[in-house]
């Protein structure tokens, strides 16, 4: 624990030289993502034309082609590459690619450049009903592994305090826009959309979209009060931008889903045989990144296999860092009791989980055309969005799933979902 405190004394919040580094300046999270921000996810229908036909356009190999966004979201994928999961499994895999955008992920995905990938949850839901793209959930990437941090100017120590703030989104259609929320309407508070100038209610927070490598550096300027995102941004912001942890989203919505592993189910139809064995590679790092967390995030960072942009510190704070004695003021950790990690690794799908984003994707504030969702069912979608079959199976070809702090050995495949402020 004292490194990590040395850490953030030395930092010079100031010095944002170590944005370029980790992403280059040719980065298209200013033109991609902010494109996705006028219309959230129904604004790609139009980036995106015809993606049902897309569907069509998948190679007929069985080379494994992984797209993902630099995140720890996409540990599982990552790490069954790096550990050379795939391979054991007879599958021949290429190097994961880095993508910097949603928009262009989903787009790369839907047109059959990559076979595997992680999304946020909600993303699927808008390519299965709105586009009509047989995209299938194949897994849960992780759960937790996000927070809310406030910029050291703003003095919040209260979400209450919040009232009158600007508050950075990575997506409309994420889980973080949906604890956010969910947290805001607890507290009193009312989620608005205005431009950053026009006054504000006393009540009222703004939000707004802001692409995650873009959070840090506009929290240090003064730009925004405060941001909620995927890590390692909030553990980047801690030691670079002088962000304060004011709750984790696991520490609200107990062991919450984030991004889920997806396949085209055309693809999955074709070849279960071939299907089966990515998930077991997929279950199988799942399970290792849940009993070795700092050896992961070393390989994924920088430092390792570079996977991800970000040094070594970094990764590993933002996957092990979860100490509730340290983030007692403000108090990030009020369900110490839970036994969340930072970030945990449970690859079932919990159709319950499912049911409930259906239903808080419906009472969220985003920008965009929403009417796809008002006629969807959430037990149906629990139903037709998730292919259970072969994650089942992996896991009972990897037990060990179950040791995971975010299961419940007692009853692995079922659970009540508890949201609590």
């Amino acid at each position: 624990m004292a490194d990590h405190k040395k850490d953030d004394k030395a930092v010079d919040p100031d010095d944002l030289s170590w944005d370029d580094d980790y992403f280059s300046s040719d980065f298209t999270r200013r033109n991609t993502l902010d494109m996705m921000a006028a219309g959230a996810l129904a604004g790609a229908a139009s980036m995106i034309p015809g993606l049902a036909n897309l569907a069509h356009a998948a190679p007929d190999d069985d080379v494994v082609r992984i797209g993902y966004i630099p995140i720890t979201d996409a540990t599982a994928l990552l790490t069954a590459h790096g550990m050379g999961f795939f391979k054991d499994e007879g599958l021949e895999a290429e190097r994961p690619t880095l993508i910097r955008g949603w928009s262009p992920l989903v787009e790369a995905f839907a047109s059959g450049k990559f076979n595997l990938v992680h999304l946020l949850k909600p993303i699927p839901v808008w390519m299965r009903y709105n586009n009509k793209f047989p995209v299938k959930v194949m897994a849960w990437a992780h759960t937790n592994g996000s927070g809310l941090v406030v910029g050291k100017h703003t003095g919040v120590t209260e979400w209450s305090q919040l009232a009158g703030k600007q508050v950075a989104v990575p997506y409309w259609y994420s889980m973080h826009n949906i604890v956010l929320q969910y947290a805001l309407r607890q507290s009193g508070l009312q989620a608005v959309i205005k431009a950053q100038g026009d006054p504000l209610g006393p009540k009222e927070v703004n939000l707004q979209v802001m692409p995650p490598p873009d959070m840090p550096p506009a929290l240090a300027a003064k730009k925004i009060d405060a941001y909620i995102v995927a890590e390692p941004f909030n553990a980047m912001g801690e030691l670079k931008a002088g962000a304060v942890m004011l709750r984790f989203t696991g520490d609200i919505w107990k062991n919450h889903p984030c991004c889920v592993v997806c396949m085209n189910e055309q693809v999955t139809a074709k070849k279960p045989e071939w299907t089966q064995k990515v998930i077991n590679a997929v279950v199988r790092a799942s399970v290792y990144a849940s009993q070795n967390k700092k050896e992961v995030a070393h390989m994924l960072s920088r430092d390792g296999k570079k996977y991800l942009p970000m040094p070594g510190k970094v990764v590993e704070r933002a996957m092990t860092y979860y100490d509730d004695k340290d983030y007692e003021a403000p108090d990030a950790i009020k369900h110490a009791d839970w036994g969340n990690g930072r970030i945990d690794f449970s690859p079932w799908p919990y159709p319950s989980a499912t049911r409930l984003i259906v239903e808080e994707m419906n009472k969220s504030v985003v920008s965009g055309n929403t009417t796809f969702l008002k006629d969807l069912d959430p037990n149906f979608v629990a139903k037709d969005l998730v292919d259970y079959r072969h994650v089942k199976a992996a896991l009972a070809k990897y037990p060990d799933w179950k040791k995971d702090p975010s299961v419940n050995p007692a009853d692995p495949f079922n659970r009540t979902e508890i949201l609590k402020l």
